[in-house]
Formats: C-alpha cells, structure tokens, sequence
C-alpha cells in the first residue's frame, strides 16, 4: 500500500479508501467490523462515509453506517490510525435528516445539526474530511453530460464556506471537501478561499470515475495539477457492471441491481457492448477485470485514493490486492484505444 498526500495538507491516505455505504443494510455491524479489521491490517488508514449511508437512502436506516463505524471505533480504540471522512448531504427533497424535517440544503443550521449528529454516531470529537455530498445548486449529476439551468435559487457557495469555517475553528474537522462536483463549482470553492484567508480551502472532491465514466479527465484534472485537489475516485468498478457479473441481462442474487434495481447509470446505449471489450482485455492479458478496472483508477496522477466498496469478504480481497496488479504499457494503450471509440458512456 502507498500513501498519498490529501490535498496540500500534511496528512498521508492509503491509495485505497475503504468505501462504506452498505453497512446497515447490505452489510450487519459484524460484517462492517470485519471489513474494516481486514482492511485496517492490509495498510488502510483511509474511511469513508456519509450521513445518509446506507444506500439507498431511507429514513429507517439512515445514520446507520456511521454508528457502525463508530462502534468499531470504539471497540478497537484506532481513532487516531484511521483518517476518517463524511459527508452532509446537499440540496435534495429528502426530509428525515434534520429534526424540524426541513429539505436538506447547505444551510447555516443544518451544517452544524449534520456535523453535530455525524460526530455523535461516529462516537468521534472531529472528522479528518468533511465533504459536501452533492451541491446545493439543483445540477443533473448522476447520469447526465450537459449543464442544464434550473435555478438560481441556490445558497451561496461564498456562505457555505463561512458555516464550514465555524466548524472547522470550533475543531470539529480538520479539513474540508467537496463530492458530485463540476469544474466550475471547484474553482468557485477555490475562489473564495483565495479571496479570504479565513475560509477553508477544499483538498479533495470525490466524483464518479471508471473506465466507462472519464469525465473528470476533461475539465478536473488538470485542477489537481494546478491547485491540488485529488481525485478520490468512487465506483471504480461502475456499481459492479466492469466486473462483468450484469452482462446479457444476469441478474445475480443478492447484488444492488436485484436488490435496488437502481443502477440504470450504468445500462446507456452501448454501455454492454464496451464492457464486453473490456472484459475481453482483461482476459487476453490474464487479469481479473475487476483488478483490471480498480487498478486503472488507482494509478491515475490524479487520483489521491480510489474507494472501493464490497458487500462480501472474497470482493474486498480482490479489490485491495489489485494494488499489487502490473498493467502493462501495452494493455494501457489498448485502454485508451478502446476509450475513444466508446467514451464516457455512463456518466
């Protein structure tokens, strides 16, 4: 395992971020724990997760992703090892979040209610990352390639960062970042933390990344060059589908897609025939296509830490041992060839 540096700050995280969201639905509190031992002891220092975890989001389970890492927390007493991150979540219809059952938004109150309750069933006094789930301006993120107008009726981002610098003062988190982010927001949130040294500056922005979702290549990466931001990567595998297991219509027991039926991100036109071809590159060359697809991500310049996710103990395996994966020059170039004929497919 290597370790990387978050942002401009001094902290350290493995390459490998430890991804959570099924704990509590997909995953019991043992199961959680197992996890997290295994991946604590094969050198991961690096946890996400999110006040609305587990996915997908309901009000009788939310919250339960953070009391079973707060559990663990507690039971192991390896705080101080872990660099741990969560997230509030933005701008949305859900209602069960907060205690006067307002729609959640980025606003003064509801950071600091989030913050409050996040800390309290992480049974923690700070978080190392705290992100900003989605933005609070209404975006077409999940699915969608173009910028569609909806609204200016938005918090602003310049007001957003002042409630952050309250709870960072007040040291309930170290450092701050943002999720589901476009070029633009990023600049913005960079913007205003240049123009005032009293606001935080973001160090990371966690968006979808994987062989068939490239978008972050177009306008973010080069902000990573320039200002330091990493990448941490979410659904490396593409919720599953790079692994192959959803090909000509499969449906196995047990996974999101026959459980959730929630993964249409992932089913565009021609999203099948690409992942046909990637698999197919991943068997002439020897490789598990799912180490293939996660170890792509991880070696990317950009990427500060790839988080993996895993509902059984066989697919975290995998999924940490593709650290030690070789993608040769050759394979790459074939990755790339195959990516322009069939690019971004799922974003």
């Amino acid at each position: 395992m290597d370790y990387r540096p978050l942002g401009h700050t001094d902290i350290k995280v493995s390459s490998i971020c430890l991804g959570t969201m099924t704990y509590g639905k997909q995953n019991t509190e043992a199961e959680g724990h197992a996890q997290m031992d295994y991946a604590f002891d094969q050198g991961i220092n690096f946890f996400d997760t999110a006040e609305v975890y587990p996915m997908p989001p309901e009000a009788d389970t939310q919250g339960q992703t953070e009391r079973i890492i707060g559990s663990w927390l507690k039971k192991t007493g390896r705080r101080a090892d872990i660099i741990l991150a969560t997230k509030v979540a933005g701008r949305s219809p859900i209602t069960w979040l907060r205690d006067d059952q307002s729609s959640s938004e980025f606003t003064r109150s509801q950071i600091h209610e989030a913050i409050d309750k996040s800390l309290q069933r992480l049974q923690t006094d700070y978080v190392d990352l705290y992100q900003l789930h989605w933005p609070d301006r209404p975006l077409k993120i999940f699915g969608g390639l173009n910028y569609h107008h909806f609204s200016d009726e938005i918090n602003r981002i310049e007001d957003t960062l002042d409630v952050l610098a309250e709870i960072c003062k007040a040291g309930k988190v170290r450092h701050i970042g943002l999720s589901n982010e476009t070029s633009w927001g990023i600049m913005k949130f960079l913007h205003y933390a240049d123009r005032n040294p009293n606001l935080p500056r973001v160090v990371s922005v966690q968006n979808a990344y994987n062989l068939l979702n490239r978008t972050y290549e177009i306008g973010s990466s080069e902000i990573f060059f320039r200002e330091g931001v990493g990448l941490l990567a979410y659904s490396p595998l593409a919720q599953g589908y790079l692994t192959g297991k959803y090909q000509g219509g499969a449906l196995p027991k047990n996974s999101r897609k026959a459980l959730f039926d929630r993964l249409q991100r992932y089913e565009t036109a021609g999203a099948e025939q690409a992942i046909d071809r990637y698999l197919a590159l991943a068997q002439k060359y020897g490789l598990d296509p799912s180490q293939m697809a996660n170890q792509f991500v991880t070696q990317q310049p950009f990427v500060t830490s790839n988080i993996i996710g895993a509902t059984t103990m066989e697919q975290l395996k995998l999924a940490v041992e593709s650290v030690h994966i070789e993608l040769p020059d050759a394979l790459r170039a074939e990755i790339e060839e195959l990516h322009l004929t069939a690019s971004n497919l799922c974003p």
